[in-house]
């Protein structure tokens, strides 16, 4: 199927690795441009150069109040403008109630909430109808995982946000919708099984839990977001979208 991503363009921020580089490489891969970011300048410039000439990196955080000035500007400059946005951030630190410190609590509601609602906040000034945000969030949205106190805690705010900026945007034509990821097997998820003492039975714990009985690949996620991107999605608004091999059987 066609999604009709040809030429557009997208913004997808913590794109250097992990789910946002899954992402925007699908995007790529279905003919799109992108702007993607990273807080590292040779990584976010080396992780465009692989994904070829409709790629730009722009070193970034999502914390900076002027990322998405930025952001918005570089799509101007380089693809014309732009068609939507994927924010997605790296995971907060992880660690129990007592042992998350304040700054590690504040560090994280500016990267991980207040910089999102930025980006989707300008974002949505100047998206045309058609225009899409989208979040990469967690499963924590539903259910609470272990060791994840500050995600816990954010991530649901966002999709309540998300869900906000959907019933705002939606008689402009403009879609907002949140991903929902559990195990998928990037870094992040491998560096998190490696917190426990046997991370192999971790691993295998997790996903005797899982109906598929295995994590994710990148590139399954990756092609879930690049179709809710798509003009192929467009009746589809206001969601949160498990990506998790069925681990979550609620509606």
């Amino acid at each position: 199927m066609d999604l009709g991503l040809k030429d557009r363009v997208y913004i997808v921020t913590g794109a250097t690795r992990g789910l946002g580089n899954a992402a925007a490489r699908q995007l790529v891969a279905d003919g799109a441009k992108v702007v993607i970011t990273g807080r590292d300048e040779q990584r976010a410039t080396a992780a465009a150069a692989e994904l070829g000439p409709n790629a730009v990196g722009v070193a970034m955080d999502n914390a900076d109040e002027q990322a998405p000035e930025r952001l918005i500007e570089t799509a101007r400059e380089r693809f014309g403008g732009f068609h939507g946005v994927l924010v997605s951030v790296g995971g907060p630190p992880p660690g129990f109630v007592a042992d998350n410190t304040d700054e590690q609590w504040r560090g994280a509601f500016e990267s991980v909430f207040l910089g999102a609602v930025r980006l989707a906040r300008a974002a949505a000034a100047e998206l045309d109808e058609g225009g899409v945000i989208g979040f990469v969030l967690s499963g924590s949205v539903h259910e609470p995982i272990p060791a994840l106190t500050i995600s816990n805690g954010l991530r649901p705010g966002l999709a309540g946000f998300a869900k906000s900026l959907a019933d705002e945007l939606g008689p402009r034509g403009i879609r907002v919708l949140g991903l929902l990821p559990a195990r998928i097997d990037t870094d992040r998820v491998r560096e998190l099984d490696a917190l426990s003492a046997d991370p192999e039975a971790t691993r295998a714990a997790n996903e005797s839990r899982i109906p598929l009985r295995r994590y994710g690949a990148p590139e399954e996620f990756g092609r879930v977001a690049a179709f809710l991107l798509s003009p192929a999605a467009s009746y589809l608004t206001g969601i949160m979208v498990p990506v998790d091999g069925g681990m979550r059987h609620g509606f």
